[in-house]
């Protein structure tokens, strides 16, 4: 095999026997004329595909197309029919959840055994056990029996597990799907330390956000044949042809694009590195706002804190250099409520208020929502909106109210928001709070895509018979 290779996939064939009933299995075992009594299926059909090392591969079909097959047959959970693979690097897999795990072990003692097969000894896993459990939080659980874990905690120590081993190969199959929004997002973050840091990843996904923003390239299989391989974007496209029935519109564009598709460079532009980064910093993208000083420059009563009535992240990453200082945050709904949750299509509130320790010349204020993969999808900040900020001093405090329409699809997302500045050209943070909160967004109608244009819809029909010109009934 190359050496430049982690994975090489050669020809790979799987072939299930299929029985219509289960005595025709003893029948054919027993038959004295080799007399069959089965349908092959063929899970793979002569799949070839290569991984390089530091790579990152999704892999993308419909149901039953052999994904899951193929990554079980790379980690040698399956052995294949016919064909090759061949790997190299040590591998940590995530595969259906809790794949590995003994049910009736604490979640101590499955650390330990599924370190040792993947080679470790005890005293390197006794090196590695503090970061497993300070990322997998699930407390005095990970004494009891895995048998009593709820899915959220399976996935939470899985997770920890594989990326603190530091494997050279991870490979994940739909892991992610579960555990709430808070573990999700800082999942999402270790892997992207990890991509960075070389790590060759291979993951099968059916949320395409998440292929284009982190795959460099994509293996598109349907049932069991390789269809093509190429850069995210494009495969995403083929792959919902593939979806709509529309076989012979992805047959024609394979040949008009079959040298591109194979030797297409790059990631999508929303899998560009750093994307999940601090653009919420300088306030990622649009928005209105609005500005008021606050006249307490004291404490705020416990009673009053909005803080105390909102969902916070207990583990917030907060950092800055202390001259600036979040007292009190929310998102408030059309009513004026405290809330959490949210309506499509209604007008939301999101209030922060800033005591300072040191006097500054221009703060600036921001919010920055993103989904659970780290991906912007809106903020601003009181600099883009032309706000009429005012230096302070020591004591001073700032309310900020962020007003505007909840256009994002039904879900869930994260806020972060932050006190900033430019001082001598540079960017400055006073007080940050990244995923500070979650929100989530209370819809009855979601439309493609993150969010909602609000289109506004006509029909017209025109009965048989009569021409366009002529007046038709509205449908």
């Amino acid at each position: 095999m190359d050496k430049s290779l982690a994975i090489s996939v050669q020809e790979v064939t799987k072939v299930y026997k299929l029985y219509d009933r289960p005595i025709d299995r003893l029948k054919e075992s027993m038959s004295l004329t080799h007399k069959s009594y089965h349908k092959d299926f063929f899970a793979l059909d002569k799949l070839s595909f290569d991984v390089k090392k530091g790579e990152t591969v999704g892999i993308i079909g419909t149901n039953g197309s052999g994904k899951s097959t193929i990554l079980k047959i790379i980690t040698g959970v399956l052995s294949p029919t016919t064909g090759t693979v061949e790997v190299d690097g040590n591998i940590s897999a995530l595969l259906e959840l809790g794949a590995g795990f003994n049910s009736d072990y604490t979640g101590i003692e499955n650390i330990y055994m599924n370190g040792t097969m993947m080679g470790f000894t005890r005293e390197q896993m006794d090196a590695k056990m503090q970061d497993i459990l300070d990322f997998a939080d699930i407390g005095d659980f990970v004494n009891q029996p895995v048998k009593t874990y709820s899915s959220g905690m399976f996935v939470r120590l899985a997770f920890a597990l594989a990326i603190n081993v530091e494997p050279e190969i991870l490979i994940v199959d739909e892991a992610l799907s579960v555990g709430d929004v808070f573990f999700q997002a800082k999942c999402y973050r270790r892997m992207e330390e990890m991509m960075k840091n070389g790590t060759t990843i291979l993951m099968v996904s059916h949320d395409m956000g998440s292929i284009i923003k982190y795959c460099q390239k994509v293996v598109l299989l349907n049932r069991g044949k390789f269809v093509a391989q190429g850069p995210a974007g494009k495969m995403v496209d083929l792959y919902k042809k593939i979806l709509a029935n529309q076989m012979d519109d992805l047959d024609a564009a394979l040949a008009a694009e079959q040298e591109r598709l194979t030797g297409g460079p790059g990631i999508a532009a929303a899998g560009k590195e750093g994307a999940a980064g601090d653009a919420g910093s300088t306030g990622a993208d649009a928005g209105t706002a609005g500005i008021t000083a606050a006249g307490d420059r004291g404490g705020i009563p416990a009673d009053r804190l909005m803080k105390s009535r909102m969902t916070l992240n207990p583990q917030v990453q907060e950092y800055g250099d202390g001259r600036a200082e979040f007292l009190d945050l929310g998102t408030l709904d059309h009513n004026g409520n405290v809330t959490n949750l949210l309506l499509k299509g209604e007008m939301f509130t999101i209030r922060e208020i800033i005591r300072f320790h040191a006097p500054l010349a221009m703060p600036i204020f921001t919010y920055t929502i993103r989904d659970r993969k780290g991906t912007d999808l809106s903020g601003t900040n009181t600099m883009f909106e032309g706000c009429d900020v005012r230096p302070v001093q020591p004591g001073d405090t700032y309310q900020v109210e962020f007003k505007q329409k909840m256009t994002l699809q039904g879900g869930e997302y994260l806020l972060s928001m932050s006190c900033t500045g430019y001082e001598n050209g540079e960017h400055v943070v006073y007080h940050r709070l990244y995923n500070v909160a979650g929100i989530t967004v209370i819809s009855n109608k979601n439309t493609v895509g993150v969010y909602d244009m609000e289109s506004r819809v006509e029909v017209k029909l025109t009965p048989a018979g009569q021409t366009e010109g002529t007046p038709g009934r509205q449908a």
